[in-house]
């Protein structure tokens, strides 16, 4: 790669928007052979290609403003792109193609300046190149907007190139004046960098282009007889840009690899002459005058032709099994022996056909199968294999409804069902018949209907399966503490919901099912209304009861005399927890019976936190 080839990289992205500008005759050969940027196994083309003056090459992409890399794929890299951008191959069925990615420099300005040479003048040439804003669509960010100049005329815009995840081809053309052999190219951004303005080239393609250069004909291949059959190829020039229009006939005798001149061969037609048997490659170049003729940057050239040389002697060789036929002509072959018949071919060839046959008994194959169920009901994971084929001569062609296999490989992915398959030999002896695949019962797990329980009951879980149940999997996570074995759990919820359960069989299968329940907010406290703290062990302290888990903790509980005095302040106690209660004493001294108040504040299960205040008796 050199700086000439960066120059028309980066020219091609001013070739948008405009049909009219672009090649519509014949065009010639790629003047720059590079312009696919090459193709490599390293992820990042290394060391610095140095194609790009004013811009730094980035081996660690992703390049930042004012950097650019020539990689083959950009979700290979080992940092991701930024934010935003899309990440891609280069645009060619190589997969190790390479492409240049460009982040945009911080100020508008001339991407690119240079000289191109060794042009032809009064010549039309075409630059094009596939272009891809490489943003995703929806960022929104600066799209790539480049103008293109010659010789500090700028000549044309792309305008904004659309966020639209593809590669786009942008091509423009211009004509080299009296005398005028070189250009100066120049290539400007007119947004600014930062936020977008990034883009992927490929494809650099700078052509001559020329009036449509075609031999004449629909068909892309013209047939001949061998032995002294010819083929008339005209050339067919559509339009007038080429004032002294000059031919040069080629051939390629490599299928249309390489191509070479046909000495003396600069007419309007040229004549295929009689050859042997096989097809032969033509094509013309086309330029205006005899200089330009010899000047691979300044001619075009035409479409292909073939011709298709058919053979006069023919030897078919088989060997088919019995009850088969071999067709010639119009004829039917069924029995052992050697036939010579002399057929006229759809190009009106004489053609002598020597047919040497075998027919073979039928030998009665019987194929070898293995067949796997699918493993669940719902699964296609079921297989049939042709293990062997007992009689017939190898190899042997298998299909199983309509599905290609060979021996010894398993045709996978199946489901339940039945499946017809065909078995043939190399002599086209044949059988076929039908195979079962049977998956087993479904399983099936069943949790019940729905379930109202106050606050603080549970739930007793019956999975009702028809199966083993090697795992349990419930969610949401944390309501249920158990994956094994859990038929007969109970879970103790605090809101209202839906529990769910995924169940796996021994044999992987899996089950699904849900439960939905219904929590009432019922607050089971039962304060006391009157205590006795005499000494015999009945009722001799007041705590608030409730019924657990119900209720969790007492926050607070304090109990006050008739004058408003605190005779007692208790925190973070368990319900019914009697000997955490007021035991009737004030300091130390018994309380005068009476009646008593208090002020409590209880937390229960679901997290909820209510005052309770009342009054209650004290009675020796």
């Amino acid at each position: 790669m050199n700086l000439r080839f960066f120059c028309l990289t980066l020219l091609a992205l001013f070739f948008a928007y405009l049909p009219a500008q672009e090649c519509t005759g014949s065009l010639g050969e790629n003047i720059f052979l590079e312009g696919d940027f090459g193709s490599g196994a390293a992820t990042i083309l290394t060391p610095d290609p140095g194609i790009a003056p004013g811009f730094i090459y980035q081996t660690s992409p992703p390049p930042q403003d004012g950097f650019y890399t020539i990689t083959n794929n950009m979700r290979n890299w080992t940092n991701p792109p930024f934010f935003g951008w899309d990440a891609f191959s280069d645009n060619s069925s190589d997969p190790n193609g390479y492409m240049m990615v460009v982040n945009a420099a911080f100020d508008p300005g001339k991407f690119y300046e240079q000289q191109v040479d060794d042009l032809c003048e009064n010549t039309l040439y075409q630059f094009s190149a596939d272009v891809r804003n490489i943003l995703l669509p929806g960022t929104n960010g600066l799209t790539p907007n480049v103008s293109f100049s010659i010789d500090d005329v700028v000549q044309f815009t792309t305008g904004a190139i659309a966020e639209n995840r593809m590669w786009n081809n942008y091509g423009f053309t211009f004509t080299t004046g009296p005398g005028q052999t070189s250009v100066v190219l120049a290539l400007s951004n007119n947004a600014p960098g930062g936020n977008g303005n990034d883009l992927a080239i490929d494809n650099i393609s700078f052509r001559a282009c020329g009036p449509m250069a075609m031999i004449a004909g629909n068909a892309d291949m013209i047939d001949a007889c061998a032995g002294g059959g010819t083929a008339l190829l005209t050339s067919e020039i559509i339009g007038g840009q080429y004032t002294d229009p000059q031919l040069q006939w080629q051939q390629s005798l490599d299928g249309g690899v390489t191509w070479q001149d046909l000495a003396g061969e600069n007419g309007t037609a040229f004549l295929h002459l009689g050859s042997p048997e096989g097809q032969y490659y033509y094509r013309y170049l086309l330029a205006n005058g005899v200089a330009n003729l010899t000047n691979a940057n300044c001619r075009v050239v035409s479409n292909v032709k073939i011709v298709n040389v058919t053979a006069l002697n023919f030897e078919i060789i088989d060997t088919i099994c019995q009850g088969l036929f071999v067709e010639v002509g119009t004829q039917e072959y069924r029995t052992s022996g050697v036939t010579i018949d002399t057929l006229r071919s759809s190009i009106n060839c004489d053609s002598i056909v020597t047919l040497r046959l075998t027919v073979v008994p039928d030998p009665g194959l019987v194929g070898d199968f293995v067949s796997n169920d699918p493993s669940c009901s719902y699964l296609t994971d079921g297989s049939i294999e042709l293990s062997s084929v007992t009689n017939g001569v190898g190899p042997f062609a298998y299909t199983l409804d309509s599905v290609s296999g060979s021996v010894g490989s398993a045709i996978t992915g199946l489901g339940e069902g039945t499946y017809r398959y065909q078995i043939e030999d190399r002599f086209g002896c044949a059988t076929g018949g039908e195979l079962s695949l049977t998956t087993p019962n479904p399983f099936t797990i069943e949790l019940g209907e729905p379930r109202a329980i106050n606050l603080g009951e549970s739930i007793l879980l019956n999975d009702g399966t028809n199966d083993d149940v090697t795992t349990y999997t419930y969610t949401p996570a944390g309501l249920v503490d158990c994956t094994e074995d859990c038929d007969g759990e109970r879970f103790q919820p605090s809101e209202s919901g839906t529990l769910f359960l995924l169940a796996t069989s021994p044999q992987g299968c899996e089950a699904r099912d849900s439960l939905r329940y219904v929590v009432t907010k019922v607050r089971k406290v039962y304060p006391p209304t009157a205590f006795s703290p005499n000494g015999d062990g009945i009722n001799d302290r007041f705590t608030l009861f409730a019924d657990v888990p119900n209720v969790t903790v007492i926050n607070s509980l304090e109990i006050f005399d008739r004058w408003g005095g605190q005779v007692f302040s208790g925190e973070n106690m368990p319900p019914n927890e009697v000997a955490a209660g007021w035991d009737g004493k004030v300091r130390e001294k018994l309380a005068n019976d009476g009646v008593y108040y208090y002020t409590a504040s209880v937390r229960f299960l679901d997290g909820e936190i209510l005052p309770y205040s009342g009054s209650f008796t004290l009675l020796r």
